[in-house]
């Protein structure tokens, strides 16, 4: 796994994927508004995960405050978590999870929030079984009743979740 900016060309491809797993699911594509800068460390991240050489699992956080009544100070919200179905079933998506609460720790980040929809049951099994509980709906989807929100309290200095994965440097 390494970090890259939103617009790199494997976070592009990947991105490109997860909206098209959105259409399939719910009709359309997430119409949640995203600057591609607010991934860009101290205050985001995205991260590419490879499987020899080919990019198959993707996700970020970017950094909210409570200037934004939905959220708490320290926030990172979860952002565009997909691992492509070639992949599927090994692990990934946990492992990518653990390292965005890593990262976003280290970062100062005190919270991980996410918002997810009931369409995607792996999503949620994966969230309630690393630990996330339900919060307060944030976000465009927050009236729509198939959106569910969940949050975590994140270990101070991102201490250990378990996972050891190497994060380069970002690359453009």
């Amino acid at each position: 796994m390494r970090a890259v900016g939103y617009e790199h060309p494997d976070a592009v491809t990947l991105i490109a994927e997860v909206q098209q797993e959105y259409v399939k699911r719910y009709g359309g594509t997430d119409k949640t508004p995203l600057d591609p800068g607010q991934f860009n460390p101290p205050d985001g991240l995205f991260v590419v995960g490879y499987l020899r050489a080919v990019p198959v699992v993707c996700g970020g956080w970017r950094a909210h405050d409570s200037d934004n009544p939905q959220f708490l100070d320290g926030d990172a919200e979860i952002k565009r978590m997909y691992v492509a179905p070639r992949a599927r079933g090994r692990g990934l998506a946990r492992a990518l999870l653990a390292e965005l609460e890593r990262t976003a720790a280290s970062a100062g980040r005190r919270r991980m929030v996410l918002e997810t929809g009931r369409a995607q049951p792996e999503a949620i099994a994966l969230y309630l079984s690393s630990g996330y509980t339900d919060v307060p709906k944030f976000g465009v989807y927050r009236e729509e009743e198939g959106s569910i929100c969940y949050g975590k309290l994140l270990l101070a200095h991102g201490s250990s979740t378990g996972f050891s994965l190497r994060v380069d440097a970002p690359t453009v």
